[in-house]
């Protein structure tokens, strides 16, 4: 909103209005306003959840703290959208359909963990929404991104682009014409997308709208699992909270490199226009977590619940389709993709070995994988294949995972040159 009324003064050659025109000063302004919003409303929500007694419900899984979190604040997640909502509705041009889209996921998931949030408080029913609900509501997300994707002329791509500086036109590479693309960048891999339709070639003039279908697809699996995953990773206080906000940095610093042409040149991946808004929405994405972690680290005064787990998820996944950038997702999101992995791994073992020898058998002590580190070992073969046999501090095990998540960022962000 404020961009359309700094770019009226501007006309009005009004000292100063024209830099809300710079993409740089718009995120600067969000990611500042988007902490003091998370900060500041952040205590009020957190009084407000306390009178109300939303706390958290706690079963005693033999961890190390674990009982002392009981009663704790839920549902804190209100304030990484609040914080998100704000800084993006006043600052970013909101006729930019990447933008909607993104407003669209933060709302649309946001809704959708609170409502499993509040069945699990007010209900008192710890499954909370049922699963099939969950993925229905997924389902809907992933349809309304494809089709958008599909629909909008706003979303296209270019593979060579044209650079003018004022009057004097630069020709870089001649094509170029904006197009309706399905491609994607492959990791590691120079001068090659991924195009979807080539799973689909065989379809014959049917190929592009197939190849659309199965982008949706490639959208609902992607917003699943990415939001399951963050889900998951909020176990440890601060734990989900940080490594979202690392995510975060790496995202918006893709988005930027791809909606802006010589960088885009540069690195030689696609020049997708309208993009660079999303760097202010990653920007407020960011200083949204960072507002929450003042909070969220440990011990913890609130948990974000899964009103904060699933849209955080969410909002990197859909985030990454749209400057197609999705393949590179399992490294970014690694910390995310193990512990999904962890939980998979230690329920296929146990079924196993239960049937094949009447008493299942675990991987490890406990998973999500955070857990495991928690847990004190046993005695005897499992304390071979389940160390460590010593519990590690929830803190230490947090700030280690966010080292990790550093690490996996610059790997991604090195991609680019790494081809």
């Amino acid at each position: 909103m404020l961009y359309y009324l700094f770019n009226y003064l501007d006309q009005l050659d009004i000292p100063g209005a024209g830099m809300f025109r710079y993409v740089s000063t718009r995120a600067s302004i969000a990611l500042i306003l988007s902490i003091i919003i998370s900060t500041v409303i952040g205590r009020r929500i957190i009084d407000m959840l306390q009178k109300q007694q939303i706390g958290e419900l706690v079963r005693d899984l033999g961890l190390e703290g674990q009982m002392s979190k009981k009663g704790t604040p839920t549902m804190g997640g209100l304030i990484i959208i609040i914080a998100i909502l704000i800084p993006t509705l006043l600052f970013c041009r909101l006729g930019n359909v990447y933008i909607i889209l993104m407003l669209v996921t933060t709302v649309w998931l946001g809704g959708l963990g609170f409502l499993d949030d509040y069945i699990k408080v007010f209900k008192k029913d710890k499954e909370g929404l049922h699963g099939k609900f969950k993925i229905v509501a997924q389902i809907g997300l992933g349809l309304i991104v494809g089709i958008v994707m599909y629909a909008s002329p706003q979303v296209v791509s270019r593979e060579r682009v044209e650079i003018k500086q004022g009057a004097h036109k630069e020709q870089v590479d001649l094509y170029v014409e904006n197009v309706k693309s399905t491609q994607t960048t492959i990791p590691f891999v120079k001068n090659n997308n991924l195009d979807y339709e080539s799973f689909v070639s065989f379809m014959g003039k049917n190929s592009e709208p197939a190849a659309w279908a199965l982008l949706v697809i490639v959208v609902i699996f992607i917003v699943t699992a990415v939001s399951n995953g963050a889900n998951l990773t909020d176990g440890l206080d601060g734990l989900a909270t940080g490594t979202s906000a690392i995510i975060g940095i790496t995202l918006g610093i893709l988005a930027y490199v791809s909606g802006h042409a010589e960088f885009a040149q540069y690195l030689n991946i696609m020049y997708i226009p309208g993009t660079q808004e999303l760097v202010i929405f990653a920007a407020a994405f960011i200083g949204a977590t960072i507002g929450f972690l003042w909070y969220n680290s440990f011990p913890a005064q609130v948990f974000m619940g899964d009103t904060g787990s699933l849209t955080l998820g969410g909002i990197i996944g859909v985030f990454a389709v749209l400057i197609h950038k999705e393949l590179l997702l399992p490294i970014l999101c690694g910390v995310f993709f193990v512990e999904s992995l962890s939980v998979m791994m230690q329920v296929v073992y146990f079924k196993f070995t239960k049937k094949k020898y009447g008493a299942g058998r675990r991987i490890f002590k406990m998973t999500p994988l955070h857990h495991h580190f928690q847990k004190a070992g046993h005695s005897g073969i499992q304390a071979v294949l389940q160390k460590p046999i010593r519990i590690v501090p929830e803190s230490k095990i947090v700030v280690r995972f966010w080292l990790i998540g550093i690490i996996l960022a610059v790997l991604t962000l090195a991609t680019l040159k790494m081809r």
